[in-house]
C-alpha cells in the first residue's frame, strides 16, 4: 500500500536538517506565517533562521510530518534512516549526486530508497515545494507566493522553472509549486493523484521532461478526472529527432512524443507549447473550470480587433458562430443602425464610456449561449494617460457578467496593458482576466478540450504496457503478413504466391487485371524499389512485369486488382518499452509522409476512440463525402478494429505493422488491404 503524501505536503510540523538552505527555508516558511513546531538540526550552527539548532536528528523530540534534508549525498542515507525509523511523514532530498551522476549514483540511490523504507521522499536533486495553503516552505530560495485558501498547483522536475512561477504577475493564483527532481520515489503521477484530491486546488499545471511510469500517470489522470481537476501540460521533448526511423512509415509517424499527445488526448490533459499559454490556461481553468464547447463571442470597440481576433482563432479548434435568431436583435436594439451584428463585434465607439450602455450591450451578447464571451480590451498603464474611460469599459462587462452569470473573460492583446490591481479586481467578480489573444484562444480551446473530455460517456481502456518480450525478431513476407490478419477479420485481396516464371499461370486462374507484387520480406517498400506492377490487364503484361522483377527476388505475389478506391490510409502499430502498443492511422499511399495527416492511439483502444481518431484525419473527408463520392465509413473502423484485435493477441510480440494502403471502397463494399508489413517476435 502506498504511503499517503499529505504528511509531507501539508505539514504541520517540520524539521529542517543543514546549513545554510535550511535557514532560508526555515525564514520562508516563518514568513508565510507558519505556526507548527520547527526543529533546526546542524551540528555546529546555533541558531538556522532565528530556530535554535539541536545537533542532530537523534535529539528531535517529536515526530514531524515533513522534513527538509539539505546535506551531502552520503550522510542524507543515514539521516533518512533515522526519519522513516521514528515515523516521519515525508522528507525533502535536496542533494544531488545520484542516478543522474552514473553507476557509483545509481547504488546511492538505491541505499538512499532502501533507507526510507516506505516514508515518502520527494527528489533527490530537487528544490522542494512551496505550499501557501500550509504556510510551508521546504525551499532553499526566494520565491513570490503567499498565503492563500485556494488556487492551482504546479509540479515540475526543474527547480529554476518553478520558482520563475512563483514570481508571475498575471492575477494567477497559485497555492503551490512543486519541484520534485529525480523521482527516485515521488513521482509526477503520485503528486498528480494527491492533489487531485485536494479540494483546495483548482486546476494543476504539469511541466513534464518524462514519465517513468505511464500507467501510473494514466491512472492519476483518471483520479483527477473523476474529482473534476482540469490539468495541463508544458512537455518539452516535441523534436522528432530523437524518433528511432526504422523500416515501416509507422516509426516517424508514432515517435515517442506523439505518444505523449495519445495519452494526454485520452486522459484529458490539454497540453501547452508555451509558458504563457501555459499559465494563461491554468487562470482561466481557476475562474470557471472547463468550458462545455469552444463556441466563443468577441466584442471590442474596434473592426481591426474583430478582424485580428477572427484571423487568429483560424488554426486552433475553437469557432466564432453567428449570433442566432433570438440574440441578434436584442443586440442590435442596444446600437445604432450603423453597427453590423457579426461575431467578432465590434460595437464602434458610439456607446465609449457610457456605462450603462455598454453594460446593455454586453448583457445582451453574453445572453446569447456563447461558452465564452470575451471582451477585448487593453487598458492605459502609461502615466501620461488617464484609463477611466477604459475601467468603465470593464465594470460594464463585471456587471453584465455577474447579471446573466454567463462565462466572460477581458482580454488585453499587449500583456501590459493589463493592471495587475483591475486583473483581480476582474477575477474577485468572476471575469477571467486574460493577457494576450493567443495565449486566451489557446486557454479557451485547452477549455473545450477537457471539458469534452469530461463529457464523454464511452469507458477510458486501461492502459497496458508489455515488459516481456519474445523472441527472435523475423520479419514477415506480405503475403504471409496478410494471411494472418486476414484471420482476425481484415479483407485483403484474393492472391498467388508463386515463382517469377509462373505469374502468368497465376493471374489467369484469379482473372484480369491484377496486380504483381515482389515478394521478399527483406524489401520493405516495394514501391520504391520498383517492385510493384498495377493494374496488369493481360498475360503480356504480366509476363512484362514480372521479368523486370526477377532481378529483386525469385518469387511474386500475384492479387486481383482492387478498384473503385474513394481514400488510401494507413494503419499501422509500434511498440514503445513505456507505452506498449500504439495505433497509428492517417493519410496512406505513397505521400504518407509526405502529408503527415496522422493520429496515434494507445492500445487497447474502444471503438468511440478509433472513431475520433480516423474523424481527425484531414483525409477523412474523402470518406465522409466529397464531390458525390464517399466510402464505407463502417468499412474502416471495422478493418481497424481487426488490426488492434490483432495486435493485443499478439502483445508483446509485435513490433511493427504497418497496413499501407488500406484502399477504401464506396459504402457497403468495406476497406481492403493491399499491403502489410509485419516485423515481430517469436512466441
Amino acid at each position: 500500500m502506498t504511503t499517503s503524501l499529505t504528511r509531507l505536503l501539508s505539514p504541520a510540523s517540520i524539521a529542517f536538517i543543514g546549513g545554510h538552505e535550511c535557514d532560508v527555508a526555515i525564514k520562508r516558511t516563518l514568513a508565510l506565517g507558519f505556526t507548527g513546531k520547527i526543529w533546526a538540526v546542524h551540528p555546529k550552527r546555533e541558531q538556522l533562521g532565528g530556530i535554535a539548532c539541536i545537533r542532530s536528528v537523534e535529539e528531535i523530540d517529536g515526530v514531524p510530518d515533513a522534513a527538509f534534508v539539505a546535506v551531502k549525498r552520503e550522510p542524507t542515507i543515514e539521516i533518512v534512516r533515522h526519519l522513516s525509523k521514528i515515523g516521519c511523514g515525508g522528507a525533502v532530498i535536496y542533494a544531488s549526486g545520484f542516478s543522474e551522476t552514473g553507476e557509483t549514483g545509481k547504488e546511492l540511490q538505491r541505499q538512499l530508497l532502501e533507507a526510507a523504507d516506505g516514508m515518502p521522499l520527494m527528489g533527490p536533486n530537487c528544490y522542494g515545494f512551496v505550499n501557501a495553503l500550509a504556510n510551508a516552505a521546504l525551499w532553499p530560495d526566494e520565491h513570490g507566493l503567499s498565503h492563500l485558501e485556494r488556487g492551482v498547483a504546479i509540479i515540475t522536475q526543474s527547480g529554476n522553472i518553478a520558482c520563475n512561477f512563483t514570481m508571475t504577475r498575471r492575477a494567477l493564483p497559485v497555492a503551490a509549486v512543486f519541484a520534485i527532481g529525480n523521482q527516485a520515489d515521488v513521482d509526477i503521477a503520485r503528486m498528480l493523484e494527491a492533489l487531485a484530491e485536494d479540494d483546495r486546488i483548482t486546476a494543476v499545471g504539469l511541466h513534464i521532461e518524462g514519465l517513468k511510469d505511464i500507467p501510473a500517470f494514466a491512472r492519476a489522470a483518471e483520479v483527477a478526472r473523476k474529482n473534476r481537476k482540469p490539468v495541463v501540460a508544458l512537455k518539452t521533448g516535441r523534436s522528432e529527432q530523437g524518433a528511432k526511423v526504422a523500416m515501416s512509415h509507422t516509426s516517424s509517424l508514432a515517435g515517442a512524443d506523439t505518444l505523449y499527445d495519445a495519452l494526454f488526448e485520452r486522459c484529458g490533459v490539454a497540453r501547452m507549447t508555451s509558458v504563457t499559454a501555459f499559465v494563461e490556461t491554468l487562470k482561466f481553468l481557476h475562474n470557471g473550470g472547463p468550458l462545455k464547447d469552444n463556441r466563443l463571442v468577441s466584442m471590442s470597440c474596434s473592426g481591426g480587433e474583430a478582424a485580428l481576433i477572427a484571423d487568429m482563432a483560424m488554426g486552433k479548434k475553437v469557432s466564432f458562430p453567428e449570433f442566432d435568431s433570438c440574440t441578434k436583435p436584442k443586440v442590435a436594439a442596444t446600437l445604432n443602425e450603423y453597427v453590423s451584428i457579426d461575431n467578432p463585434l465590434d460595437y464602434h465607439t458610439f456607446i465609449w464610456n457610457q456605462e450603462d450602455k455598454l453594460t446593455a450591450t454586453f448583457s445582451a451578447v453574453l445572453g446569447g449561449g456563447f461558452d465564452v464571451s470575451m471582451l477585448i480590451l487593453d487598458v492605459p498603464t502609461n502615466p501620461a494617460m488617464k484609463p477611466d474611460g477604459w475601467l468603465t469599459t470593464a465594470r460594464a462587462l463585471r456587471t453584465a457578467a455577474q447579471a446573466t452569470k454567463a462565462r466572460a473573460a477581458m482580454v488585453a492583446s499587449l500583456p501590459e496593458c493589463l493592471p495587475l490591481p483591475l486583473a483581480e479586481e476582474m477575477a474577485a467578480a468572476g471575469v477571467a482576466p486574460m493577457m494576450g489573444l493567443d495565449d486566451a484562444l489557446t486557454a479557451f480551446e485547452a477549455a473545450a478540450f477537457i471539458g469534452r473530455n469530461w463529457a464523454r460517456r464511452d469507458k477510458v481502456p486501461t492502459l497496458v504496457t508489455t515488459t516481456e518480450r519474445g523472441g527472435e525478431l523475423t520479419t514477415l513476407t506480405e503475403y504471409d503478413a496478410k494471411q494472418l490478419l486476414k484471420s482476425f477479420g481484415l479483407s485483403v485481396p484474393d492472391g498467388i504466391v508463386c515463382k517469377t516464371g509462373d505469374a502468368v499461370k497465376a493471374a489467369e486462374k484469379l482473372g484480369f487485371p491484377v496486380t504483381l507484387k515482389v515478394s521478399s520480406a527483406a524489401i520493405a517498400h516495394k514501391t520504391e524499389a520498383g517492385g510493384v506492377a498495377l493494374n496488369l490487364k493481360n498475360a503480356t503484361e504480366v509476363e512484362a512485369a514480372a521479368q523486370r522483377m526477377a532481378r529483386l527476388a525469385d518469387e511474386v505475389i500475384v492479387e486481383r486488382m482492387v478498384t473503385g478506391a474513394v481514400a488510401e490510409l494507413i494503419v499501422g502499430l509500434k511498440s514503445d518499452p513505456q507505452f506498449g502498443l500504439a495505433l497509428v492511422l492517417g493519410a496512406g499511399g505513397i505521400l504518407t509522409e509526405l502529408l503527415k495527416d496522422s493520429a496515434t492511439l494507445i492500445l487497447p483502444a474502444s471503438r468511440p476512440e478509433i472513431e475520433r481518431a480516423l474523424k481527425s484525419l484531414k483525409v477523412w473527408k474523402l470518406v465522409e463525402g466529397f464531390r458525390n463520392r464517399s466510402g464505407d465509413q463502417e468499412g474502416v473502423i471495422k478493418a481497424v478494429e481487426a488490426i488492434a484485435g490483432f495486435a493485443e493477441a499478439h502483445r508483446g510480440l509485435i513490433e511493427e505493422l504497418d497496413v499501407n494502403p488500406l484502399l477504401v471502397l464506396p459504402p457497403g463494399q468495406g476497406a481492403v488491404a493491399v499491403d502489410a508489413l509485419i516485423a515481430m517476435r517469436k512466441g
